[in-house]
This record gives structure tokens, sequence and C-alpha cells, in this order.
């Protein structure tokens, strides 16, 4: 498929315990690089999709191995830019059974905080691109990260890309000044395809509604160029056994996946990039509304059985899964 994916935000350091152990057992740590948006772009990456990811690294050797982690994964690093500051770092200790999993930030003073409005050409990055894509993680990080995000969307709006957003609302994050009120209403307003839950769409944007179609066709009113909105229903029997259910609502209608039943969790850090990704896969290919919905589950399915953030299925698996071939079996 020749189209070109732009994606923008911070990566950072992932240091979990090894296997279930909880952190006051931990004697190490496992060490990979990951980030929601980055997340994104690897996973489409093994779609087949072109994708480049921008961020700001710290000039040391984190910085360069964070780099390598997205080049082994097919994403291009042409336009991360570098500066003296340092990686944030994420701690992970993985739930079982009835125990949930636990993170704990350690990201304050990053170099990707740290990043201004001028620091990336968006013109040269977004010139060939057939979609941009950001998520409120990003302008809660830093006036500095919310002002680069807003350089982008304007530039992409300019170039008539689409642009996605997971608008997650992370309320530790907001701690510059700001509130996710007084910036995620602007950025939204030039998003296409959103990712929100009815939480999420108060808690940016002051909109409730007693359904998940109420609440999205109230956004709809207030942000006109929003096409889709798209969530993930997710009922947490515990740590290891989930269920997992999709909606998008199209402006016409609310369409609902096939629900999944997820026991033996491997591990469900990045089930909604691989979800996100899953859905611009499926736009970008042509498929129906319906379609993409069912290939942006299954996706999301298949990384709750893979270690790290990142999805590492290949399309032929997620198609596997969304017509029940090959499921649970040894292929050889």
């Amino acid at each position: 498929m020749n189209k070109k994916v732009v994606t923008f935000g911070e990566i950072m350091l992932r240091l979990s315990t090894p296997g279930f152990a909880r952190f006051t057992q931990a004697e190490s740590f496992k060490a990979l690089y990951a980030g929601s948006e980055a997340n994104v772009a690897a996973s489409l990456s093994h779609f087949g999709i072109q994708a480049a990811h921008v961020t700001r690294f710290p000039e040391n050797d984190l910085g360069k191995t964070a780099t390598q982690t997205l080049q082994r994964y097919g994403v291009d690093t042409q336009y991360i830019v570098y500066g003296p500051e340092r990686l944030g770092i994420y701690f992970l200790e993985n739930g079982s059974m009835q125990r949930a999993s636990r993170i704990v930030y350690d990201r304050f003073d990053s170099a990707f905080a740290h990043i201004r409005p001028g620091m990336i050409n968006w013109e040269e990055v977004l010139k060939d691109a057939s979609w941009f894509h950001w998520t409120g993680i990003t302008p809660a990080i830093s006036q500095g990260a919310a002002d680069v995000c807003r350089e982008a969307i304007q530039v992409a709006r300019k170039l008539n890309i689409t642009i996605s957003g997971d608008i997650n609302y992370r309320r530790n994050l907001w701690q510059y000044g700001k509130t996710a009120r007084d910036v995620m209403p602007e950025l939204i307003a030039s998003t296409q395809v959103i990712i929100a839950g009815i939480t999420d769409m108060e808690n940016c944007v002051g909109i409730s509604g007693d359904t998940f179609e109420a609440a999205c066709a109230s956004f709809k009113k207030d942000y006109p160029a929003t096409t889709k909105i798209s969530t993930t229903l997710r009922d947490s029997v515990s740590s290891s056994h989930n269920r997992l259910t999709g909606l998008l609502w199209n402006g016409t209608e609310l369409l609902q996946s096939r629900p999944y039943d997820l026991t033996h969790i491997v591990d469900r850090v990045g089930g909604g990039d691989a979800y996100m990704a899953g859905l611009i896969y499926g736009i970008l290919a042509g498929m129906t509304d319906a379609e993409a919905l069912e290939f942006a589950i299954a996706a999301s399915v298949l990384k709750h059985s893979i270690e790290g953030d990142v999805n590492l299925a290949t399309t032929e698996e997620v198609e596997q899964l969304v017509k029940g071939e090959n499921v649970g079996k040894l292929l050889r």
C-alpha cells in the first residue's frame, strides 16, 4: 500500500519486573523503548504501511538505542531531533489473576518535554504523507509539546492530510499550568478520526452523554470536522482475563465489533495503540467501517498475546483472526 503515516509523541524507556514479580521483589528490570504514538507507527510498519515517527531524544546512548529500536521495527527515524536532557522512564509491574498491573512514571524534564516550535520542519515531514496521528498525552506533557503538536496539525490540515487523535485523558500529566480543556479543543477541531470514551470527551471538551452514541452526536455538533469516533469496551474479569469489544460511530450509525474473550493475557500495555493502528490501516485500505472496526479489534486482541508495547502481528494474522482461521493452532 503506497501510503505514509506520520506519528508524533514521546518515547520512554520501559523497565518491567521479570515475569510477574512485584516492584519490591525485583532485583533486575527488562528494558524496552516505547510510546503510544510510536507504537502505532511500529504496528503500521508491520502491516506494510510506510511509517515515520517524530520525537525528541536525549543526545546520548539511550536516545541512540531508542532510535535504533524504532529502526528495527521499520519506522522512519530521519525526522527525530536530539537535545541535552534525559529520556523519560516508566516502570511496569505485571499483574496476575486478581492483582492489578501497576505503572510508575519518571518522565519529568525529559528531552521531549523541552521540544519547542520551530524544531521540526513539518512542511518537509508531511509533504508526502497521507495521515498524521497524535494523542492527548503529547499536549499534556508541556507547553512546548502542545505548541509543536498544534504546528503539526495546522500543516497537516493545510496539506489536506487525514488527522487522527487518540484523546486519552491523563489527569496526572497536566502539570504545567494548563488544563485539557484549555488546550485540547483547538487540536480536536481539525481532527477527523477520534478515539475517545465518554470520560475522555467530558474531561477534554466538556461533552457528556447517557450513551456513547449520544455523546458522539453532541461531539459532532461542536466539532463538525470529525468523521468517525471509536472506542473499546473492556471488561476486566481479572488482570489475566479481559473481555474486549470495539465501537465505531460514523455519523449515521453506531457499529459494534464481535466480542473477544481474552484469557491468559501476556501483556495488555499498548492494546489501545494496536487498535488505533488497525483502524488506520483499515481506513487506508479502503475497508468499510464495519470491516475496519473488526480489523482494529482483532489487532488489539493479538497484541494482548505479545510481550512489550508494540503489536508485532501481521496483516495476515489479523485477517485470519477476523475470519476465525488458524486460531491457536500450531503452524508449520
